[in-house]
């Protein structure tokens, strides 16, 4: 009982309490500090936790028993107990259920009457999947796996339908504790639909007449109990991956993203190991740079978020105002959307997240001004800009003989004592004129400084070479490896690599990759049909609304807007970031991507992520006679003193970034163009499935 002071008072107390005399043994518990500052945090919470004990920590679901039960009890008391679940379905909704109910009653009670060790398997109606607003139609625990069932009241599947159902199992597989090891298996029913019609992408179709002989095919085992059901409910049992957006919002309110079974092996050890150099560095009194490297959605950003709102840093730098660390970032939509989404959770976004234009803006154009941050984190940090283009973008006395490196270690040489300075790298990523210095101008940076003896860097073994001469040390930590974006498509960055070569495989060897991904459940579909492609994303999110999905296309393409996308500069600089990528579709969110009016280019797409991307494909960069070409793309021109090195390669990387931005799918409309004609057929010859009619 923290008595009359209350629990916010009693959260300052541990906190003094909990200031150590050193700044590493500070860092060394910044999780005892995050804890009491949670409790604060979580006060308003207390009402919540006060409702009985099963509707915090169980999975929200219109029904649960086992099948003999199902069977023999009323309809009417199933569908009470689905409306009371769900007050806010539709009239569709409860006229739906009242048709299927049923027949599923009928059809597992079948199931139990061919074999009675079924009797003791559990049936789950509407099991919404937790943390998200997604409903299964039904799951059915059995003794060896778990089965999903998608129903849809038509005759025939359609490819949204197909993919929808193979999502259900594979988020199960993936994010739920108890599917881990065990076989689920993805059923859709079309009602209307009578016997069975085989399997698509491993996923089973059978009308509801014939799903009893299906259920009882995939669970052979005639021993064993089956799965607990009150384990499989429990909540904390399902932990999806959060995009980044919706991160953010997580991290800010509970000073810690989210955690997934797999994730955390992904970015906690980086945060680890980061953090203990930042505490090194401000019991020694030195300045570091830590260079973190990774590939496409590996959870770069989300590291560089998490240093950044560390509670221990408060606590490192010993009672000093200010906030202790910035996130900074050139890419401008990354910035807006994420200031965005911490304005909506209730906190100050440009506190934390701020452009790098206005922090050289700050502190560039005032030499003797101090920044009072000891921790800087820098986003995409090889395609810092150079002297030239920094001359051309930062405007202030010192632009004409400062690349961004030099300017940022220039500035941590003024923080007081000690300084850090965290680096996120990715790769192949450089799609604007005067990013193609990559990590040479960091180490040119020390090296020019006043006291390059004064600096360590920290690095991944593979790029240690570009700091030769400099005190370096080396770690694997440093390295993120695994993309997290595509739920396990762990290839689809080196599906995206192979494919984007100047003269690209032949279409066979990436087929495997393909395969794979398809697989793992990440889409690749294609379609010369645009009308099509918006048909499946709105039928395939539309029990979702919590998906985003957007159109995307390259800025330099001159044709695509005969077609009715606006990837024109004028549209895209009117087009607001934070709502386009947050708002859903309702009255306020006119904005929203999944209204698919407004499109996105490489440069508002770069750091970002949607569920599902439609990838307008342009005649920017077309395959002609087995080579990549861009004739046919807006020319590039010299901005001031900043020049194109490599023009042909800028495109690819564009192309890289808009095919590696959804989670789950992506849909490429080539328009009905003879330019595109081959690039048509090999990116369907490389594992690209059209779009069918059905």
């Amino acid at each position: 009982d923290p008595g009359p002071q209350g629990p916010r008072q009693e959260g300052r107390t541990r906190r003094r309490q909990l200031v150590p005399a050193t700044a590493a043994a500070s860092w060394a518990r910044r999780e005892a500090a995050a804890t009491a500052h949670q409790r604060q945090l979580a006060e308003p919470l207390v009402a919540a936790a006060s409702r009985p004990h099963s509707l915090v920590t169980e999975a929200k679901r219109g029904w649960d028993s086992d099948f003999v039960r199902f069977e023999k009890t009323p309809r009417s008391t199933i569908l009470e107990r689905l409306r009371l679940a769900y007050p806010e379905s539709s009239r569709e909704e409860r006229l739906s259920w009242g048709n299927t109910v049923p027949r599923l009653q009928q059809e597992i009670g079948e199931v139990v009457r061919i074999d009675t060790h079924f009797a003791r398997c559990t049936a789950v109606l509407e099991y919404q999947l937790p943390m998200e607003s997604r409903r299964a139609d039904a799951v059915l625990l059995l003794r060896q796996g778990v089965v999903v069932i998608e129903l849809k009241g038509k005759s025939f599947p359609t490819d949204a339908d197909i993919d929808q159902a193979h999502a259900y199992a594979r988020d199960l597989r993936c994010y739920h504790r108890d599917c881990h090891e065990r076989p689920v298996h993805a059923v859709l029913v079309p009602t209307q639909m009578r016997g069975r019609a085989g399997a698509e992408r491993n996923v089973h179709v059978c009308g509801p007449d014939a799903l009893d002989a299906l259920v009882g095919s995939l669970d052979t085992r005639q021993t064993g109990p089956p799965i607990d059901a009150q384990r499989f409910l429990d909540a904390d049992a399902y932990r999806p991956l959060p995009s980044l957006i919706r991160a953010a919002r997580d991290l800010f309110l509970t000073e810690r993203p989210p955690q997934l079974w797999r994730a955390a092996a992904n970015t906690d050890d980086a945060v680890d190991h980061i953090a203990r150099i930042v505490a090194d560095a401000s019991v020694t009194r030195t300045r570091r740079l830590v260079l973190l490297a990774g590939v496409p959605g590996a959870g770069k950003t989300l590291v560089g978020m998490r240093i950044a709102h560390d509670p221990g840093l408060d606590l490192v730098k010993r009672g000093e105002h200010g906030a202790p660390a910035v996130f900074l970032s050139g890419n401008g939509p990354l910035v807006e959307v994420l200031q965005y989404v911490l304005r909506a959770a209730g906190g100050a976004g440009r506190t934390f997240v701020r452009p790098i234009r206005e922090y050289v803006r700050r502190y560039g154009g005032h030499p003797d001004l101090e920044p009072p941050e000891h921790v800087v984190v820098f986003d995409e940090a090889q395609r810092a800009f150079d002297r030239a283009k920094v001359a051309d973008t930062h405007k202030h006395p010192l632009a004409d003989s400062h690349s961004e490196p030099e300017h940022f270690v220039e500035f941590a040489g003024r923080t007081r004592d000690w300084s850090v300075i965290v680096g996120l790298v990715g790769g192949g990523q450089e799609i604007h004129v005067g990013e193609e210095g990559g990590l040479r101008l960091w180490a040119d940076a020390i090296r020019r400084s006043p006291s390059p003896d004064s600096w360590t860097v920290h690095v991944p073994p593979a790029v240690a070479g570009s700091f030769a001469g400099l005190t370096v040390k080396t770690s694997a930590k440093l390295t993120l490896d695994e993309t997290l974006r595509s739920h396990r498509a762990a290839r689809l960055h080196a599906f995206v690599a192979y494919l984007l070569r100047k003269k690209p495989p032949r279409a066979a060897d990436l087929c495997a990759i393909a395969e794979e991904l398809m697989h793992d459940g990440h889409d690749l579909r294609i379609t010369r049909d645009r009308a099509a492609a918006e048909r499946y994303l709105r039928e395939r999110y539309r029990e979702d609304p919590d998906a985003r999905f957007g159109l995307m296309a390259s800025s330099r393409d001159r044709d695509l807007v005969r077609f009715g996308v606006p990837n024109d500069f004028q549209s895209t600089k009117r087009l607001r970031f934070g709502p386009w990528y947050n708002d859903g579709e309702t009255e306020d969110g006119q904005q929203s991507c999944r209204h698919l009016r407004e499109c996105v280019t490489e440069f508002g797409a770069q750091g970002l992520e949607l569920d599902a991307v439609l990838l307008a494909w342009g005649t920017d960069f077309v395959l002609r006679e087995g080579k990549w070409a861009i004739d046919r793309a807006r020319k590039y021109r010299s901005l001031g003193n900043a020049t194109v090195r490599n023009p042909w390669q800028l495109r690819a990387n564009a192309y890289r970034v808009l095919l590696t931005r959804g989670r789950d799918a992506h849909v490429v409309f080539v328009p009905r163009l003879s330019e595109l004609d081959e690039t048509w057929d090999y990116l369907r010859a490389c594992g690209f499935r059209p779009l069918t009619d059905r």
